[in-house]
């Protein structure tokens, strides 16, 4: 009769056991990973949006450290091909900044973080390298922005798999609508200068695209397009982003630059003259001012008089301005003529 007792005291020990088994695997279950703060962190979408950046940067597929896509920005004499993003963040709160980069003199940093703006950079990354700096934030700091750079005319870099780990801030957005209202206010023969009015929300920059194309960047509510091509018709729409993303493009506008030499406008406006020619109508050697205009194609010239006796403007010769049939049937033919 004692049988029983010995298998109750065998499974006894077994349920011991069994419960530190249990105990060991709830133990090992991994830490949860930190989240991103950053859009489009590794430009997988494969376009800058969430970012706002130099007209020099661009989306690259190689190389790249993961995935399919990366960033490529080129320096010139003037410009560093800076990336920029604002997050929301939270007030006297830690965060690390991490990102990958290759190229020489490449800059990986924080500003207004409100305390002390942190940054970091390599002189020379032949292959892929990992950058990483930390701040924390002020006391009513709610936002920073995170860039990335390389230095003048030192070639191109490239950077991937960016990151910001800490507390969020805000509670999470949505990227802006589409701005509203854009319209072309100005041409030149190589430029066209375009506004637009932001959309409700929070917007931390805009990129404005010609051609479907993005073109430049900017933070502001205004932008001018250069490198255009003399008397050619382009279409230019607008996008808003934040650290949530970016808009959907705006209304699309269309901006003829004017022909080479000249000013011009956008939707049908009346230009300006950068040069007309100086004519001298009592030259007899020298076109007259009709043939000028209808066969050279010219609309605006300088017709020059002289000062006579008397304080009376002569065209060079004996005759008043207002008493030189010659002159004045000139005048009047070449404005016919569409001068």
């Amino acid at each position: 009769m004692k049988r029983p007792r010995s298998l109750a005291l065998l499974a006894a020990p077994a349920a011991v056991l069994l419960t530190f088994g249990v105990a060991l695997t709830a133990g090992s279950a991994p830490a949860l990973a930190a989240t991103n703060l950053l859009a489009n962190p590794g430009f997988e979408s494969g376009s800058l949006s969430g970012w706002t950046c130099s007209a020099t940067d661009s989306v690259t597929a190689s190389p790249v450290r993961s995935g399919s896509h990366a960033l490529a920005g080129a320096p010139s004499n003037s410009d560093t091909a800076q990336c920029s993003q604002t997050v929301q963040v939270a007030p006297s709160s830690a965060y690390t900044l991490t990102g990958w980069v290759e190229g020489s003199y490449v800059y990986l940093g924080d500003t207004g973080t409100g305390t002390t703006d942190t940054s970091t950079w390599t002189g020379s990354a032949p292959s892929w390298q990992q950058l990483s700096t930390s701040f924390t934030t002020g006391a009513s700091t709610t936002s920073v922005t995170i860039y990335v750079h390389g230095w003048y005319a030192q070639g191109t870099y490239y950077g991937d798999d960016f990151s910001l780990t800490g507390p969020g801030g805000g509670g999470g957005g949505s990227a802006p609508a589409a701005p509203a209202g854009l319209s072309v206010t100005g041409t030149t023969s190589s430029s066209a200068s375009l506004s637009w009015t932001a959309p409700a929300g929070t917007v931390t920059g805009y990129n404005v695209y010609e051609n479907g194309t993005r073109a430049t960047s900017t933070t502001g509510t205004s932008a001018t397009v250069t490198g255009l091509a003399a008397a050619t018709t382009y279409t230019f729409a607008v996008t808003a982003s934040n650290s949530s993303g970016e808009s959907p493009k705006s209304g699309a506008v269309h901006a003829t630059t004017a022909a080479s030499g000249g000013g011009g406008g956008g939707g049908g406006g009346s230009g300006s003259y950068a040069v007309a020619p100086y004519v001298d109508l009592t030259n007899n050697q020298e076109p007259m001012l009709n043939a000028a205009a209808t066969q050279a194609h010219l609309k605006a010239f300088s017709a020059a008089f002289v000062i006579g006796s008397g304080c009376t403007p002569i065209w060079g010769d004996t005759l008043p301005v207002t008493s030189d049939p010659t002159v004045t049937s000139e005048i009047t033919t070449a404005q016919a003529d569409g001068a």
